[in-house]
């Protein structure tokens, strides 16, 4: 007897909720629609439709991935994000709901939305946090920078695909070092996670993603002492700076911006309440 769609999504979520995976009956009907070449709209409305053996033989393929944790971004190469629909592979960080705040903060900065502002993200990664706000602001430009060459040709995927590779220079450097412009916008999601943390997070995380884009250093806070003392040169007067930050740092960072002498708000929370974007202005 054939697996039908159903049939093969109530296997794929019991493998999936074995092995530990947090959202099993979602991650189960996405491989289900990698694997098959299905869509959510025909899982539903023809549950019982009969499967051939290469359509099974290709999710369960992705199944066995799924079940050894790898992250389902690097499954199906792609992540939502804002409004987005991004391309994400093993070189960058997946892009997480919390980054959405730093977007939310930038546009808000940016006012008035039809105004020519110029915008730079450190470390960019797939392009997530400047690619959202470049396709919010048509008037905007910006440049991301990221140190590894392969999330580079990520932002360039990705801003091929959105339709906006004419507004955003692509650079390849070490966070602000060679930067030697000023910007009405500074955004960056930079490695946060205690050194000695890594190991202890999801396998999703600490086994899959690069270690590049999550390590802080021994307190988390490396990157931001070199973001916060460079954001002075890099905002035009009045420019701001949005910056994620991880648990407990938020005071810790709007300190450094302050010391740099940046005027520094309260920070934004996420949903779960916690201080998750710290904010400012050059004075």
């Amino acid at each position: 007897m054939s697996d039908t769609l159903v049939s093969l999504w109530t296997d794929v979520r019991k493998r999936l909720e074995a092995a530990g995976v947090d959202s099993p009956v979602l991650d189960a009907r996405l491989l289900i629609e990698a694997g098959a070449g299905v869509s959510r709209l025909e899982i539903v409305t023809d549950p019982r439709r009969a499967l051939s053996q290469v359509q099974v033989d290709a999710v369960n393929l992705l199944t066995a991935r799924r079940v050894s944790r790898e992250p389902l971004s690097h499954i199906i190469g792609r992540k939502h994000f804002w409004t987005l629909d991004l391309a994400v592979n093993e070189h960058v960080l997946t892009p997480r709901p919390e980054t959405e705040f730093v977007v939310e903060a930038g546009l808000q900065e940016t006012l008035p939305a039809d105004a020519p502002h110029r915008i730079l993200d450190l470390g960019a990664g797939s392009g997530a946090i400047i690619l959202a706000l470049l396709k919010d602001r048509p008037n905007a430009t910006g440049v991301a920078v990221d140190v590894s060459d392969r999330a580079l040709e990520m932002v360039h995927k990705n801003a091929a695909e959105l339709g906006v590779a004419d507004r955003i220079e692509i650079r390849s450097g070490d966070w602000a070092k060679h930067i030697n412009e000023r910007f009405d916008l500074v955004v960056s999601n930079p490695p946060y996670i205690p050194t000695a943390d890594i190991d202890g997070l999801a396998p999703e995380v600490s086994r899959f993603e690069p270690r590049l884009a999550l390590d802080g250093g021994p307190d988390g806070m490396i990157a931001y002492r070199i973001i916060t003392a460079a954001l002075p040169r890099l905002l035009k007067p009045g420019g701001a700076f949005a910056l994620e930050v991880g648990l407990g740092q938020a005071e810790g960072v709007k300190a450094m911006a302050e010391a740099a002498g940046l005027a520094a708000s309260e920070p934004r929370r996420d949903l779960s309440g916690i201080p998750r974007v710290v904010v400012g202005h050059a004075v």
